[in-house]
C-alpha cells in the first residue's frame, strides 16, 4: 500500500502554522513547480498536484480540523473501514450515512443548493513578470493563454443537430450535481454524465464529442494598476475556460511577480536607496544628486560629519499606493566608503590628518568610546 503524503510536510509548514503562513507557503511552492515553468517535467507536475491537494485541505478550517484528528482517513469512505463507534462506514452513533449527511448539512450548510447547480468551468492561471518601475507607474501587458472556447462546429451545444431536443440526465435527474459521502462530510460534485449541464444529447457533436468546447489560444490584455505588490493575483472574470452550453465560463487569474531593481528596494509604500559617499564628502558635507523611481532626480544636502547608516527622508518621493494618488517616502541610506589604492601624496595627507587628530580627537566619539570600554574591560 502506497504511503500517503503528510499535507503539512508537503507545504513545508508546521502543524501550528496560521492560515496566512499556509497560504504563503502554497504560493511559493506553486510558483516553483507550476507546469508553465517546468514544461515536460513529470516530477514537477506530480509535485504541483500534491501541493494543490494539500492546500485544498489545509486552507479550509473544517477540513483541516478533520485531517488533524483523523488524518487521511477523514476523507475516505468508511473512515478506514471501521464500523459503528470506531468508524463512519456503517454508521455513527446509530445514524446511517444519509442521516449523518443531513446532520452536517444542518450544522455547516454543506448540502449546497437544492435544484440544478450553476456549474462553472475551469479557471486559468498565468504569470507575468514586471519591473519595479512598471509596478510603480502601472502597465498594460498582453498574455497568451491556452484555454477552451465554445466548439465552432456546434456553437457550444455539444449536439451534432442544433435543433435536436435534449434529455434530462438520468444520473443526476437534471440537478447537474451528485452528492457524495466522504467520511463525515457530504459534498456535491458536478455530475460526471452531463458535466453539470443537467441534460444530455443523443447525437453528440463529432468535433467536441459532446463537450461543447474545443482547445484554443487567446491573447488577453491585462491592466496592472500602479502600486501593485509582488505576488498579487489579478482576477479577470469570465476569461477562463468555456464549459459548453449551460456552464458558466471560468475566470482568469494573473499572478504578478515584481523583479528586483539595481538602485531601489521597496518596503510597502516606501523606497530605500543606498548611496555610497567618499570619506571626504561625508566628513566635509556635500550636495549630491540622487535618482527617483518616477525617472526624475533631486538634490540632497549631506551635512558634515555624516556617518554610515544615516538616513535622509524625502517625503512623497516613494512608491505609489494602490488605488490612490498618494505616495510613500524615499529614504537615502548612506554608506561611507573607505578609499583604496591611495597615491603617495594621499597617504602623506592622511598621515598628517591622523597626527593632527591625536589619540583623543573629539571628532571620533564613537571610536574613542568603544576603545575606552575595551580598556576598562581588559583592566578588570
Amino acid at each position: 500500500m502506497a504511503t500517503q503524503m503528510d499535507y503539512y510536510e508537503t507545504l513545508s509548514v508546521s502543524r501550528s502554522a496560521s492560515g496566512e503562513e499556509i497560504k504563503k507557503a502554497y504560493r511559493k511552492l506553486a510558483m516553483r513547480y507550476h507546469p508553465d515553468r517546468n514544461p515536460g517535467d513529470e516530477e514537477a507536475e506530480l509535485k504541483f498536484k500534491e501541493i494543490n491537494a494539500a492546500y485544498e485541505v489545509l486552507k479550509d478550517d473544517q477540513k483541516r480540523a478533520a485531517y488533524d484528528r483523523f488524518g487521511h482517513d477523514a476523507f475516505q469512505n468508511g473512515m478506514g473501514g471501521g464500523g459503528g463507534a470506531g468508524g463512519f462506514g456503517g454508521g455513527f452513533g446509530g445514524f446511517d450515512a444519509g442521516g449523518l449527511g443531513d446532520i452536517f448539512e444542518q450544522m455547516f450548510n454543506m448540502g449546497g443548493r437544492r435544484g440544478r447547480q450553476q456549474r462553472q468551468a475551469e479557471d486559468v492561471q498565468v504569470q507575468i513578470d514586471i519591473s519595479l518601475t512598471e509596478a510603480f507607474s502601472g502597465v498594460s501587458k498582453e498574455v497568451e493563454i491556452a484555454t477552451r472556447k465554445a466548439c465552432s462546429s456546434c456553437q457550444g451545444s455539444g449536439s451534432a443537430d442544433p435543433n435536436a431536443s435534449k434529455q434530462t440526465c438520468q444520473t443526476c435527474h437534471g440537478q447537474g450535481a451528485v452528492r457524495v459521502q466522504q467520511g463525515f462530510f457530504v459534498v456535491e460534485r458536478p455530475c460526471p454524465t452531463c458535466n453539470g449541464a443537467g441534460q444530455t444529447v443523443s447525437n453528440p457533436c463529432r468535433s467536441c464529442h459532446g463537450s461543447g468546447t474545443e482547445a484554443a489560444r487567446e491573447t488577453i490584455k491585462i491592466d496592472v494598476p500602479a502600486g501593485i505588490e509582488d505576488g498579487t493575483r489579478i482576477r479577470v472574470a469570465g476569461k477562463g475556460e468555456a464549459g459548453g452550453e449551460g456552464v458558466q465560463p471560468g475566470d482568469l487569474y494573473v499572478l504578478v511577480t515584481v523583479d528586483s531593481h539595481s538602485l531601489f528596494e521597496r518596503d510597502g509604500a516606501n523606497i530605500h536607496c543606498r548611496v555610497p559617499l567618499r570619506m571626504t564628502q561625508a566628513a566635509l558635507g556635500d550636495e549630491i544628486e540622487v535618482p527617483l523611481i518616477d525617472g526624475g532626480r533631486t538634490t540632497v544636502k549631506i551635512p558634515a560629519g555624516t556617518q554610515t547608516g544615516d538616513n535622509f527622508r524625502l517625503r512623497g518621493k516613494g512608491f505609489s499606493v494602490l488605488h490612490s494618488k498618494a505616495r510613500g517616502d524615499m529614504y537615502i541610506r548612506i554608506t561611507v566608503e573607505t578609499p583604496s589604492h591611495l597615491t603617495k601624496r594621499q597617504r602623506e595627507l592622511l598621515k598628517e590628518f591622523e597626527a593632527e587628530s591625536g589619540d583623543h580627537s573629539k571628532g571620533s566619539p564613537e571610536h574613542n568610546g568603544f576603545f575606552a570600554h575595551v580598556k576598562k574591560f581588559l583592566d578588570r
